[in-house]
């Protein structure tokens, strides 16, 4: 490691990483700088980029910690070494951009001095954009679940894989959820991925009807939501040994089966991880052992669409697709079968929680009657940045002390 232009330069396998202002904190509860973070990617490279590595990966960067703004870059720096692996991908949309394709530790490290915390990848890699080769199961609880509740629904998960004659790999999101993650062979398109992954929720939610959920509306949600739209195409979620924007710098941890119904999320960090790491090494590497195929998954589907569970709503920005229910979100043609208000749009997602205190002052008596899942923070994801708005489920408020819609604040 040697002194360059107030930084540091390092040697990762005959490459050098030029890392800017190595000691900026990004992480300013824990003191972690960015040169942690650096180290920390290179302690854990090879699992890593078991994870992300020969995929295109979206750059999420916290150029000023995690307290500050943030903001998604798909297109990767024009200003990069001639080490860094590129390729074009086409959106939804119909624009395109090049992104960055790590493909080794030294990639990592590049990415890390880019303040880029999280691994981002999409579930395909760089030599064939079309056909995913991972099918991604988001156990997503809504407000108010707790942890254990979380992985019975996990047990089930599994249960249900293994029913389907399919293996999956399970592992902390980091935040409040699970990941598991399934081999596929590479000959679905994203479009029948996504109808995988829904015949899936519903099979799950079917059989733990309490405790799953697959209903797209959030204030229809109950226990855990499986988010089968996180296998469309452009969606991206953290990657193992992802570090997430978490004020204790914690990790996504890729785990074994024996492990979830014991684990602590807080327990994996970017300082305990390295040394996990190296008494286990990577807990997932023989996902690549065998990809699966999805044909039952697909026939499961069919007999769904049968019985009149046809697709389910896709988000916005997509275009309409054969066989989608009415597009209704946000169009205003759509009626929830709940009591709705909407009090904030914000930029931040600390100043839209801010004004939700102030508005739960200002009307104690409906805020009273409020349950954790009837506060529905919705964060909407903009072409680089995302954006937060609350609304309110009045369900559980008596109608004589509900507030009416008003005028919606909008914070810079």
């Amino acid at each position: 490691m040697a002194a360059k232009a107030a930084g540091e330069v390092l040697n990762v396998a005959g490459r050098e990483v030029v890392i800017s202002n190595p000691q900026k904190v990004l992480f300013s509860e824990a003191g972690h700088t960015k040169l942690d973070l650096v180290r920390y990617y290179l302690a854990v490279a090879e699992g890593a980029l078991r994870g992300s590595g020969g995929r295109p990966n979206v750059l999420v960067r916290y150029p000023n910690g995690i307290g500050s703004d943030f903001f998604y870059q798909k297109r990767a720096p024009d200003a990069r070494p001639d080490w860094i692996d590129v390729v074009e991908l086409r959106f939804p949309s119909g624009r395109t951009a090049v992104e960055v394709v790590p493909r080794d530790a030294a990639a990592l490290a590049w990415m890390a001095n880019l303040a880029c915390l999280e691994l981002h990848p999409h579930p395909v890699r760089a030599d064939d954009l079309d056909h995913p080769d991972e099918l991604r199961v988001d156990l997503d609880p809504v407000p108010g679940i707790t942890w254990q509740q979380l992985k019975d629904v996990a047990v089930e998960v599994q249960a249900t894989l293994t029913d389907l004659g399919l293996v999956g790999w399970p592992k902390t999101s980091g935040s409040r959820g699970l990941h598991i993650y399934i081999r596929i062979e590479r000959r679905w398109t994203f479009t029948e991925v996504r109808r995988a992954a829904l015949a899936f929720a519903r099979e799950v939610e079917r059989r733990v009807p309490t405790l799953a959920t697959s209903k797209w509306w959030k204030e229809e949600r109950h226990g855990v939501f499986l988010d089968y739209n996180q296998n469309a195409k452009d969606r991206t979620i953290a990657g193992a040994y992802s570090v997430r924007p978490r004020p204790d710098a914690r990790v996504s941890a890729p785990l074994s089966w024996e492990e979830v119904p014991l684990c602590d999320p807080a327990e994996f960090t970017l300082v305990t991880m390295p040394k996990r790491f190296a008494d286990l090494g990577d807990v997932h590497v023989g996902m690549e052992a065998h990809a699966y195929s999805l044909d039952r998954l697909m026939e499961l589907s069919a007999r769904q669409e049968k019985d009149g569970l046809g697709d389910a709503p896709w988000p916005p920005h997509y275009k309409k697709q054969a066989g989608e229910p009415a597009r209704v979100q946000p169009s205003r043609r759509r009626q929830s079968s709940k009591p709705l208000i909407e009090i904030v749009r914000a930029q931040q997602e600390k100043d839209a929680l801010v004004y939700l205190e102030a508005w739960k002052g200002r009307h104690p008596e409906a805020a009273a009657h409020l349950q954790p899942a009837d506060v529905l923070v919705d964060r909407m994801r903009g072409r680089y940045k995302t954006w937060t708005r609350i609304r309110l489920n009045l369900e559980h408020v008596p109608e004589a002390v509900r507030p009416p819609q008003a005028p919606v604040e909008d914070l810079p």
